[in-house]
C-alpha cells in the first residue's frame, strides 16, 4: 500500500495514525517534498476521474482567482494539481492496481478485510 499526501496534513496524519493503529504497512509520499510527476497524475485520474481529485474545499482552491475557479476543467486542473499539490484531495492510496482518495475509517476497514491487506 502506497500513500499519498502531504505530512502536515490533518487528513493525512490521521490516516496514517488509524494504519498504524491497525497495523497495517504502507510506504508513505509526501508529495509537497518528494514530487509528483505527470505519469502519477495521469494515473489517478484515470482511476477516479479529475473531479474527485480536485480539493475544492481547501485555502489552495480559494486562493485561485475567480475565473480559474469558474472555468476549471480537465486540462486546466491538470496543470493546477501538477503546479500546487496542495490542491489535491488527501491522501491518494495506490493498492493491488486501485486507487482511492480521501479518508473514511469505516470505508478504509471494509476494504483492508476485503482485500487482505496484512496487518505488520
Amino acid at each position: 500500500m502506497k500513500l499519498y499526501g502531504i505530512r502536515n496534513c490533518d487528513t493525512v496524519k490521521k490516516a496514517r495514525k488509524w494504519l498504524d493503529e491497525q497495523g497495517v504497512s504502507y510506504e508513505f509520499h509526501d508529495f509537497k517534498k518528494d514530487g509528483l510527476d505527470e505519469s502519477r497524475l495521469n494515473h489517478w485520474v484515470d482511476a477516479v476521474g479529475w473531479e474527485a481529485l480536485l480539493n475544492r474545499r481547501g485555502t489552495t482552491w480559494r486562493k485561485l482567482s475567480d475565473d480559474a475557479r469558474d472555468n476549471i476543467n480537465a486540462q486546466s486542473a491538470h496543470n493546477i494539481m501538477l503546479e500546487n499539490t496542495s490542491i489535491i484531495k488527501r491522501p491518494v492510496v495506490e493498492y493491488e492496481g486501485s486507487v482511492s482518495v480521501g479518508f473514511n475509517t469505516s470505508d478504509w476497514a471494509t476494504r483492508i478485510n476485503q482485500t487482505g491487506i496484512t496487518a505488520t
